[in-house]
């Protein structure tokens, strides 16, 4: 089956986030990226110490893959159609109908093993979002959102990537638009959006959520050193410094893409008060990104001498106050 569909690649900051926004422009809805991150609630924060990768706690500034989409959906009555499937060989039978109808379809899929990604950014992670929009002989062509062009993977390489094992294991995962509105409709998905996100940030009683897991994450990060040693404090930290700065685009970079999300929001719902919030979020992102610096100099052991745990931590708690004072005021600007 050789077939090639007319879909467009736009670059994105994050996987999830791009393949909702392309994918909403073939079926003609044009809506961008931070649009799609901030009505989908992309926005969040967890440190949970029991769910481990590689014997290292897990941090993470999402939600878990999957939700942008289901609550965009939701918000914007767009339907999509979701299929897992425990035969490689019949997932990819199943994306040939697709493809042969002409749908472009979107998976999951582990970052480990795609042949295209640079050595460094191989690593593994099996919430990868891509769309898969043609076939020609043995080859699949690829819109990765992350990447700056198309992209090309063999039968055998899109099945393993399909099938990556470990933690969050994507099982021949696809999704694709059943339907949607020939018009999105933003005020109230906006509205509903900025609610949920700020709910998430701040009112979940569990200390591991939201601006309570900042909080969380600072106490633990404090005592690193004594209670792991040099050696395993270092890996723990490496870990939030990766989940920050490579996983998606992680502390910073989704402040930085929520504030983009108010400006247009402002515009939508003629609310000026947003657009002055945008300014703040991003601030809070200069100091996301001022955390992962220090705290990546500790990790190389490059750090000066006030570059230590403590001086992170208390940063971090900074940062847990600033998105606090932030969350309550955007709440009451929407209310």
């Amino acid at each position: 089956m050789d077939k090639i569909i007319n879909f467009e690649h736009k670059q994105s900051a994050h996987c999830e986030n791009g393949v909702v926004s392309n994918l909403m422009k073939f079926y003609g809805i044009e809506i961008s990226e931070p649009m799609v991150f901030g009505i989908g609630s992309g926005l969040f924060f967890s440190h949970m110490p029991f769910l481990k990768v590689n014997g290292i706690p897990v941090t993470s500034f999402r939600p878990l893959p999957g939700v942008i989409f289901k609550r965009i959906s939701r918000r914007l009555g767009i339907k999509f159609e979701k299929k897992k499937y425990s035969k490689p060989d019949k997932a990819m039978s199943e994306l040939d109908k697709n493809l042969d109808k002409g749908i472009p379809t979107g998976m999951l899929v582990g970052v480990y093993h795609l042949t295209y990604f640079p050595d460094p950014y191989r690593f593994h992670f099996n919430a990868h979002n891509l769309v898969v929009y043609g076939k020609k002989g043995d080859d699949y062509y690829i819109s990765d959102p992350i990447m700056d062009k198309y992209e090309t993977l063999t039968y055998n390489e899109l099945k393993r990537v399909r099938y990556a094992k470990g933690l969050f294991a994507p099982n021949g995962h696809m999704y694709w638009v059943k339907e949607s509105p020939e018009k999105a409709k933003l005020e109230k998905a906006i509205i509903k959006g900025i609610k949920h996100t700020c709910k998430d940030m701040l009112t979940i009683p569990v200390p591991m959520f939201g601006v309570k897991g900042i909080k969380f994450l600072s106490r633990k990060l404090r005592n690193y050193p004594k209670k792991l040693g040099a050696r395993k404090a270092a890996s723990y930290t490496g870990q939030i410094v990766r989940a920050q700065e490579e996983i998606g685009t992680g502390g910073a970079g989704f402040r930085y893409m929520y504030g983009a999300f108010l400006q247009e929001a402002s515009e939508v719902l003629n609310n000026p008060e947003l657009k002055d919030l945008s300014f703040e979020i991003s601030d809070i992102g200069d100091k996301w990104r001022e955390f992962a610096v220090i705290t990546g100099r500790i990790v190389k052991n490059r750090n000066k001498v006030d570059e230590s745990y403590d001086a992170a931590a208390d940063l971090l708690l900074k940062i847990a106050n600033m998105e606090e004072a932030f969350f309550k005021k955007l709440k009451k600007a929407i209310s």
